[in-house]
């Protein structure tokens, strides 16, 4: 075995590591089956839940974990068939992970106009920034 191959290994193990060690820019989440969550400075998390409006049924952000983590922008939402003009789509938030520390991202799928909204669903996440 030639001094090439015996190295061949080594870098390509080197290589591997040095790849899975860079967390991805973003990460996606559809439910909080994953967590609590470690981000890390930079990270953008970005939040797709079901949703549909025409219900009455709206996803409110109780808690947006401003100590950890930036909107990017408003609440987009999105239908999977754009002539279906009230039906079942996707309310999306993102996010950008910018401060160190623990918080938790809250939000409740409620009718907001009623006097005292009762959550249908929930999304509950401690979010962990390192």
């Amino acid at each position: 075995m030639s001094p090439l191959h015996r190295l061949a290994p080594a870098a390509l193990l080197a290589l591997l590591t040095a790849c899975s060690s860079n967390p991805p820019s973003s990460l996606a989440l559809s439910d909080d089956s994953r967590c609590p969550l470690d981000l890390t400075i930079g990270q953008t998390l970005i939040v797709s839940l079901p949703s549909n409006p025409a219900s009455g049924f709206r996803w409110v952000v109780l808690d947006a974990a401003p100590e950890v983590l930036v909107p990017l922008g408003p609440e987009v939402f999105t239908t999977p068939d754009e002539a279906l003009i009230a039906g079942d789509g996707i309310s999306t938030w993102r996010f950008d992970a910018t401060q160190l520390g623990e918080a938790h991202l809250h939000l409740a799928y409620q009718r907001p106009w009623e006097a005292e909204p009762t959550p249908t669903d929930a999304f509950d996440c401690r979010i962990r920034v390192q």
